[in-house]
């Protein structure tokens, strides 16, 4: 009976643990539901909750929930990078530059996708190859990845913009801003088979476990005979790879290639995924829940748009990942405690 008493408490820490994400994307819909979205002009005069506006926020969120969703897996591992806004800036300018240049749309996906190898594979030999601490090797590719985007097109969005010869073909942009398949948003449908791959690859495949044996301790995984710097190498290619899929998704559905429509998606990703309960020390952690903090990161930016104006967003969000820190660090303490 004691033994029952003395173990409660913990049941209960843990099933607030699993769902107090979902409860906090209630709130936050609850509570911007009853602002209009008159200043948002993309969701017109609508309400949080009314369908267009549901569907819009659900278009715009296709890039950080693809994103985030591999950042998962590689914090889990207990590593990270900073370099993905970048990455997905310098993306989205290289794929719209080729579909502008007459580049076939099925060529120009997989160039993009092959350059997100050589983005990820290049912080993964940083990080493992010349053990350079993580934080610093994509700080690093942070600035590089961002200099060459900046470099292709020198006069940012504008020099793309002025002309009318220098437009994505538009049904690609019909497809990210109005195609629905099965009553959805035809870009989120392609984004649920992206998570649908992530979840499999976290939670049934050796690189799940693996990622999670090594973010939990690094030296037993060695000893267990697991290849570390092959594991962690493949993570940071993975998450390449979906820093230009979401960089192409944006671009599409901007209908060009914006070199600084990156920045910030770091603070972004990491936010949703302390959100979603992932360790930032790693060896836990959900795509899941990091797709529904992803969520979350999405509703604010939206629902913010018509209280504050748009420069106090980054105070707020910086507010969120002070909450969303403290937040990981009392739930892991409470783990070592228990």
């Amino acid at each position: 009976m004691m033994q029952r008493q003395i173990n409660q408490p913990k049941d209960w820490r843990k099933i607030i643990k699993n769902i107090y994400i979902y409860i906090v994307l209630a709130l936050i819909v609850i509570i911007f539901s009853v602002a209009k979205l008159d200043k948002v002009e993309m969701f017109g005069k609508g309400h949080f909750l009314s369908p267009d506006s549901l569907i819009n926020l659900i278009r715009m969120s296709v890039p950080i929930m693809i994103l985030s969703g591999g950042f998962t897996l590689l914090m889990i591992a207990g590593y990270i990078d900073l370099s993905v806004g970048s990455a997905m800036s310098l993306s989205s300018v290289v794929f719209s530059l080729m579909l502008i240049n007459g580049v076939p749309f099925v060529a120009a996906f997989f160039i993009t996708m092959a350059m997100g190898v050589l983005l990820g594979a290049i912080n993964g030999f940083l990080v493992m190859k010349l053990r350079i601490t993580p934080v610093i090797a994509t700080l690093v590719t942070l600035n590089l990845y961002k200099g060459t985007a900046l470099l292709i097109v020198p006069d940012g969005i504008s020099s793309i913009k002025s002309s009318a010869a220098q437009k994505m073909p538009e049904w690609i942009s019909d497809f990210a801003r109005q195609g629905v398949i099965f009553g959805l948003p035809a870009a989120f449908i392609v984004t649920l088979a992206v998570i649908a791959i992530l979840v499999v690859l976290q939670r049934k495949t050796l690189l799940g476990k693996y990622s999670a044996a090594i973010g939990g301790n690094r030296v037993a995984a060695e000893l267990s005979g697991i290849n570390v710097v092959k594991t962690v190498w493949l993570l940071y290619t993975i998450v390449g790879v979906l820093a230009t899929m979401a960089g192409a998704a944006r671009a599409s559905y901007m209908s060009l290639g914006d070199p600084l429509s990156g920045d910030g998606m770091e603070t972004d990703c990491i936010i949703a995924v302390l959100l979603g309960g992932t360790a930032f020390t790693g060896g836990e952690g959900s795509v899941i829940k990091t797709i529904i903090g992803a969520l979350i990161i999405m509703c604010m930016t939206t629902g913010l748009l018509t209280i504050i104006d748009a420069y106090y967003q980054t105070f707020a969000k910086s507010a969120v990942l002070i909450l969303a820190v403290t937040l990981n660090h009392l739930l892991a303490r409470r783990k070592v405690a228990a």
